[in-house]
């Protein structure tokens, strides 16, 4: 699968060089292309936003949520009819999602923001990968699910239109995480019998 993932920072880091391993073809959009540090030893590349957009069939929005509508108002066309799976998280704000700063014409997932990037970088607790509760449009359900599965995450469905439903899980990772003091390398994790 052709994926852009938007933002060479740590989370954007670690999805992308796990998908490059997972066997994915991974381009980094960065403003700063000649950085090529984030790669590391994969087969990723880094390139401009702009040309990591132009062939990718996934887009994954790793960069501050802050600055997702400025990225969309120089590349809203590009966008537009595309997959986009948003990792970002707007702390602080009443939406931690970036839904409303993307085109109407966006093919919108939500994942990678209810886990903090060392369960990303490292999925493996001792009873099995941490899940990776997730919203998607229906039809593009397969694809995100192979995408989590690339990063060596349990994708685990929640629905279409279900970004506020994720975000409360993220609300729940901090408070348990971060507030109570149980430490980042913390998961949720769904039982079924």
């Amino acid at each position: 699968m052709e994926i852009a993932v938007i933002g060479t920072g740590f989370v954007g880091g670690i999805l992308g060089r796990a998908l490059a391993g997972a066997g994915h073809r991974v381009t980094f959009g960065s403003r700063h292309p000649d950085v090529r540090d984030v790669v590391a030893d994969t087969s990723a590349t880094v390139t401009s936003i702009a040309d990591a957009l132009t062939d990718a069939e996934v887009v994954i929005l790793a960069l501050p949520g802050a600055a997702v509508a400025g990225m969309t108002a120089e590349h809203d066309d590009t966008l537009d009819g595309k997959l986009v799976i948003d990792a970002t998280n707007q702390m602080g704000q009443p939406v931690a999602n970036s839904r409303a700063a993307l085109p109407a014409g966006v093919r919108y997932a939500r994942a990678f923001n209810t886990l903090g990037g060392e369960n990303m970088a490292d999925p493996m607790f001792a009873d099995g990968p941490a899940d990776m509760f997730f919203s998607a449009p229906s039809a593009d359900r397969t694809t995100v699910e192979a995408v989590v599965d690339g990063v060596g995450l349990r994708p685990v469905y929640l629905g279409e239109d279900q970004e506020a439903l994720v975000d409360a899980l993220f609300q729940i990772w901090i408070a348990l995480a971060l507030e109570q003091g149980r430490g980042r390398r913390l998961a949720l994790r769904l039982i079924d019998h």
